[in-house]
């Protein structure tokens, strides 16, 4: 019986995509913290994931090509990104507080590091059901 990597794997190769492709943000609104007008940027994980869990429980039909027509619980939203709204404002008009974004960084690495140890578990899970033990 062939293994479908979707179901064994769950959610969990879409969240380390996610947390790679946040940190990536928050590293560069770290990056432009003194640079003025520099708006400082994220996306709602917690949304995206929900999102990406429903449609796997309820999805009826595949895209096998670019060209073929969406149906209802295919394909993936797109990644919004959205400003953040600043505690004080700076006079430059730059929106990124350091210790906020210092903060998201640490979290969304830890919550990477979990993710990536959920994922080594479902390996060896398989692993050993593959060797039959």
């Amino acid at each position: 019986m062939p293994i479908s990597w979707d179901v064994a794997l769950g959610v969990h190769p879409l969240a380390l995509e996610l947390r790679a492709h946040r940190a990536e943000i928050l590293s560069s609104n770290v990056a432009n913290e003194d640079t003025p007008h520099y708006k400082a940027k994220d996306f709602d994980f917690d949304s995206i994931m929900r999102s990406a869990i429903d449609q796997q429980e309820n999805l009826t039909l595949r895209r096998t090509h670019t060209r073929h027509i969406a149906g209802p619980g295919v394909g993936a939203s797109p990644l919004e990104l959205k400003y953040r709204v600043p505690h004080t404002p700076a006079l430059d008009g730059n929106t990124v507080d350091i210790e906020l974004e210092r903060a998201e960084f640490m979290t969304n690495s830890l919550n990477y590091a979990t993710t990536l140890r959920f994922l080594d578990g479902k390996f060896k899970s398989l692993n050993k059901a593959i060797q039959g033990q």
